[in-house]
């Protein structure tokens, strides 16, 4: 499972995806999987309650990605709450089951 998250020149974090399946367990099974899925819709749905204009977010099989691309500086700031324990919670789950099933990328903010 690959876990990217976008960093804007202030060093917030500014959207998010995964992708792909961790291959820990069987498919329905995968506690990897199923964990890093549970935080990023947590998180994707706490933005979408938490700021004025929600983030552009769409979801597949086995795929959630989530833009903040309108937001004021306050709530963007506020917004990293959510985003930095999102980060921390897939960090331990990688530290916990290794990067053969959890990679994380950090990439660079470019607004859509």
């Amino acid at each position: 499972m690959r876990f990217a998250y976008w960093l804007d020149e202030a060093e917030r974090i500014r959207g998010f995806e995964f992708s792909g399946h961790a291959g820990f367990g069987e498919d329905g099974q995968d506690i990897v999987c199923a964990g890093v899925s549970a935080l990023s819709i947590a998180a994707a749905n706490g933005l979408e309650y938490f700021l004025n204009v929600p983030p552009l977010a769409k979801d597949g099989e086995g795929f959630l990605t989530c833009r903040i691309e309108l937001a004021s500086l306050e709530e963007l700031d506020n917004a990293q709450w959510i985003l930095r324990t999102l980060l921390l919670g897939v960090e331990s789950i990688q530290d916990a089951y290794g990067k053969e099933y959890v990679m994380i990328e950090q990439r660079r903010w470019t607004p859509c």
